[in-house]
């Protein structure tokens, strides 16, 4: 680009352009220069993002659920979701898919994401066990309803 520009000036001289021309060519090739450096700037998409954020569940059916749900999305490579945490890790192509794609997946399926809840239906459409948002189904799981029952 810079030797294009120095054999331009080099022309210029022997023909004995004036100062005006010469101006618009250097101007010209300036914004060449940019328009070519902005483009090399452009952010590259990672195809192998690793991505957190949780997701509400209650038991191993839900993570099995969470998981196929995300996994069945285009572009997740690795998906896995924790009971205890209700923390869910994904490997994805950025190039293919977007969280908000995965999170949507997810979401139709019937599991909230943190700050989205899913719609009734999609709640409604998972296992009486699932039912992640009933405080009594919550403490079953965790084996303190049973406990409280024994005492009574």
């Amino acid at each position: 680009m810079l030797l294009f520009l120095g054999v331009c000036c080099m022309q210029a001289y022997d023909l004995k352009l004036n100062n005006y021309t010469m101006k618009k060519i250097i101007l010209l090739f300036s914004f060449m220069l940019i328009g070519m450096s902005a483009q090399a700037q452009e952010v590259k998409k990672n195809k192998n993002a690793k991505v957190a954020f949780e997701v509400d569940g209650i038991c191993g059916m839900c993570k099995k659920r969470i998981e196929t749900a995300a996994l069945k999305t285009k572009g997740v490579k690795f998906a896995l979701w924790n009971i205890k945490t209700h923390q869910l890790n994904l490997i994805i192509d950025e190039r293919k898919t977007a969280v908000t794609t995965i999170q949507r997946n997810i979401l139709k399926v019937g599991h909230d994401v943190k700050g989205v809840k899913a719609t009734d239906k999609a709640y409604n459409s998972v296992y009486p066990c699932c039912k992640y948002r009933d405080d009594e189904i919550i403490l079953d799981h965790e084996g303190a309803l049973t406990k409280q029952q024994k005492k009574q």
